[in-house]
C-alpha cells in the first residue's frame, strides 16, 4: 500500500518525515516556504539519519506547491503539519478553505496548544495530535544539497485514529514507526518538558551534545523542568515518560555530576554533533520563535493554577530579548535565571 500526503510547513522535521515518506514510494506535496520551495526545486532533497541511512530525492522526483496546488490532487491520506506554532491558525485556515471537510490534519508540532487552533482556525478539518521527539538538521551537505539528517532518536507518536492506524504500516515501511496513543495529551506534555531544553540549547549557543555536557546548562534545564512538574502535578497532569527515565527524575539526573550522567544518560547523548535546537536555528534567522508554546505553556498554566512559575517566565523574557547570535554561559544562564 502506498499513501498520498501534503506536507504543509516543510522545515526541518517535514521535509525529513515527507522524504522518507517519498523514498518509500508515496505520493508527498511539499508546501514550504519560499527559500526552502525553491531549493527543493531547483536541487531536490536528501534525507539521512544516525543510523546510517541516506536516500537522494532529485528534483524531478518531488512536488512542491502551495495549499490550493496540493488540495487539486488526489485526497490526501493526510494532511502532516509542520508549522511552527505561530502559523498554525493561518496554516489551518488556509487548508480548511481548500480541502473538503473532514480531511485529517495530523499536528506534528511542539506545544500542546496546536490541535486546539486548527480546531478554532478550521472547524470543518479533522484535528489530530501528533509528536516528534527527535531533532533534524536541515541544510546543504558537503555537495550544496540540501538535506534533513535526523540528529537523535525516538519513535513518532499520534492519535489513535482511523485516518492514523490507516497509514501505520506506510510509515512503518518507511522506516517511521508511529505508535499510536489514546490518551496523546498527556505524550504532549511529557514532550514539552524535553523541549524545555530548546531555549537552554539557544541561549547557549553550543550544539546539544556539547550543552548537555555542561552541568550547569544541565542546572538550569532540571530547574525549568521541576517547576513545571510542580506546576502539572498541581493542575493534575500525569505527563507521558517519552525517554529513557520517568519524568518525574529527569531532574535529578540532569543535576548528576558530568561523569555520572555520561553514564546513566547514554542514550539521552546519541546526538550527532552537529545538532542545535531548532530555536536557536530561529534566533539566527531572525525568525520569531516557539518560546511561547513551551516556556509560555507552563506560565499559562501557572496562571491558570494560581501559581507563580519564575523560571519558565525569566526564560520567556531572555528568548524574546536575544539578539541573532546569544551566547551565555552555563553560569551568566543560571544568574538570569535567579538560580545559585
Amino acid at each position: 500500500m502506498t499513501a498520498r500526503f501534503v506536507i504543509v510547513g516543510a522545515g526541518a522535521i517535514g521535509c525529513h518525515i515527507g522524504g522518507r515518506l517519498a523514498t518509500a514510494g508515496n505520493a508527498v506535496v511539499f508546501v514550504a516556504r519560499p527559500r526552502i520551495a525553491a531549493a527543493l526545486e531547483s536541487q531536490g532533497l536528501a534525507v539521512s539519519d544516525l543510523d546510517g541511512f541516506r536516500a537522494v530525492l532529485p528534483p524531478t522526483s518531488l512536488v512542491v506547491g502551495n495549499v490550493a496546488e496540493a488540495a487539486a490532487g488526489a485526497a490526501p491520506s493526510l494532511v502532516l503539519l509542520c508549522t511552527k506554532g505561530g502559523a498554525t491558525a493561518e496554516a489551518a485556515a488556509a487548508i480548511g478553505r481548500a480541502f473538503p471537510s473532514g480531511t485529517p490534519v495530523l499536528s506534528l508540532q511542539n506545544g500542546i496548544d496546536n490541535v486546539a487552533r486548527i480546531r478554532t482556525a478550521a472547524p470543518g478539518l479533522a484535528a489530530l495530535a501528533g509528536m516528534v521527539p527527535f531533532n533534524v538538521v536541515l541544510g546543504p551537505d558537503d555537495n550544496g544539497l540540501l538535506t534533513a539528517h535526523r540528529a537523535t532518536s525516538g519513535e513518532l507518536h499520534a492519535e489513535d485514529h482511523p485516518a492514523c492506524r490507516a497509514v501505520a504500516d506506510v510509515f512503518a515501511r518507511a522506516g517511521l514507526p508511529l505508535r499510536l496513543v489514546a490518551d496523546m495529551a498527556s505524550v504532549q506534555w511529557g514532550k514539552l518538558l524535553f523541549n524545555l531544553n530548546n531555549p537552554v540549547n539557544a541561549l547557549a549557543g553550543l550544539p546539544l551534545r556539547e550543552e548537555l555536557l555542561d552541568a550547569r546548562y544541565r542546572q538550569a534545564l532540571a530547574a525549568l523542568q521541576a517547576e513545571a512538574l510542580a506546576v502539572m502535578a498541581k493542575a493534575g497532569i500525569r505527563p507521558a515518560r517519552i525517554g529513557p527515565a520517568p519524568p518525574r527524575l529527569v531532574p535529578a539526573i540532569l543535576r548528576l555530576p558530568t561523569w555520572a550522567f555520561r553514564r546513566i544518560a547514554a542514550g539521552m547523548l546519541k546526538i550527532d554533533p552537529a545538532a542545535r535546537s531548532s530555536m536557536w536555528d530561529d534566533l539566527q534567522a531572525g525568525r520569531p520563535t516557539e518560546i511561547d508554546d513551551l516556556c509560555g505553556a507552563i506560565v499559562r498554566l501557572a496562571a491558570a493554577e494560581g501559581l507563580p512559575a519564575p523560571k519558565n517566565a525569566a526564560m520567556i523574557e531572555l528568548v524574546k530579548q536575544a539578539g541573532g547570535s546569544p551566547r551565555y554561559s552555563g553560569a551568566e544562564l543560571l544568574h538570569q535565571l535567579g538560580i545559585r
